[in-house]
């Protein structure tokens, strides 16, 4: 079964320094979708190596089977607008839309 958009739960500001978590789910797709988070339009890299994220100056964790986002600290630059995209191989992939997240 496809999946349908899902519900993005973006919260519109954060204090710097504060842990922020970002929820993305839908219910509908079967198998059990996958989720990609976007900032400002681009897909947001997966953490996988720490070397590898430091050099990109990853600050966030991305769970692409529970949808969630997940900043320890965030930062002004972590400020942008956020959607994230549901994709389980069926159909085609269904977004939320994006909301803007200040810090």
């Amino acid at each position: 079964v496809a999946p349908t958009a899902p519900v993005c739960d973006v919260p519109s500001s954060a204090m710097t320094g504060t842990v922020v978590e970002l929820r993305c789910k839908e219910a509908e797709g079967s198998p059990p979708s996958q989720y990609q988070w976007y900032k400002n339009g681009v897909a947001l890299l997966e953490k996988t190596g720490t070397s590898s994220a430091r050099a990109a100056n990853i600050t966030y964790t991305m769970n692409k089977k529970s949808g969630t986002l997940l900043f320890n600290t965030v930062t002004r630059n972590d400020t942008g607008e956020y959607f994230c995209e549901a994709s389980n191989g069926i159909g085609l992939p269904q977004k939320c839309s994006a909301k803007r997240l200040r810090v």
